[in-house]
């Protein structure tokens, strides 16, 4: 496969996630046509390649790490809120946190975009986590019946600014809880200590509200029913707190950017 192809297919993702790390497309472009001159001058970069969007992504961050535009703010689009809070995140840790949460690379590929190393990437994402929480915070509703993982879920929510309204063993305590206060967020089990069922709890509540839903679990292959409430996020047991912190700030980030689509849509 030829670079030019490489680039043909992965020119979209990447002018995604520029226009998401400066805050608009005139911006974002005009680092990817940067991107693009430097591999016409040295064409090498992606030929031959193992991981060709790796390569391509990798350019595209040493040009835009080396602009100290990046530090700051002032190139966001005021008329885009979600980027506009994206832009409030220090570079290093806006850029792991879009590679990972929203353009779907692993640890690893992101790591070696970064140049850093993975458990680098993984305190950079949890520090994204943190800023972004202070742009996004919510209240939290957690439905796990193990109580060691309920408790470091709590203390991992809580470092990153947000409000656990409580937690939930079972699916009536998650409703229960939920007519006292309505949560932001759900982070929920599948399988709950009574038999009971995560999926029908959440299925409970969103009945009366709407909000996202984070699925941590040790059996997936439950969740993949295609049935409501899908579309959610999963995370897999044993679970990364750098994933859950970047899947957190995900959830909620394109949440409010969705409802902020939807109110303008109704207007």
């Amino acid at each position: 496969m030829s670079a030019s192809h490489d680039v043909a297919q992965y020119l979209p993702y990447l002018r995604r996630y520029a226009r998401a790390l400066s805050g608009s497309q005139t911006a974002g472009d005009a680092y990817v046509a940067a991107s693009l001159e430097a591999l016409i001058k040295d064409p090498s970069v992606l030929e031959g390649a193992s991981k060709p969007r790796v390569a391509l992504f990798r350019l595209f961050s040493k040009i835009w790490n080396s602009v100290s535009l990046n530090n700051a703010t002032e190139t966001v689009d005021a008329r885009l809120p979600a980027e506009r809070r994206l832009g409030h995140i220090h570079p290093l840790p806006r850029q792991a946190f879009l590679l990972v949460a929203v353009e779907g690379f692993s640890e690893g590929d992101a790591a070696e975009v970064l140049d850093v190393d993975v458990p680098n990437l993984r305190h950079l994402i949890e520090e994204s986590g943190r800023e972004l929480a202070a742009e996004i915070a919510t209240d939290i509703l957690i439905i796990e019946d193990e109580a060691l993982i309920a408790a470091d879920l709590e203390a991992l929510v809580k470092s990153l600014g947000h409000k656990v309204i409580g937690t939930a063993h079972t699916r009536s305590e998650a409703v229960t809880i939920a007519k006292v206060k309505q949560p932001g967020l759900i982070l929920a089990d599948i399988q709950l200590a009574d038999g009971s069922s995560g999926l029908d709890a959440v299925n409970d509540l969103l009945r009366t509200f709407e909000v996202p839903v984070i699925f941590i679990t040790a059996y997936p292959e439950r969740f993949l029913t295609g049935e409501r409430p899908e579309p959610s996020f999963l995370i897999a047991k044993p679970y990364q707190p750098a994933s859950v912190s970047a899947i957190i700030s995900q959830a909620l980030f394109f949440d409010r950017k969705a409802r902020r689509r939807e109110q303008r849509a109704s207007a």
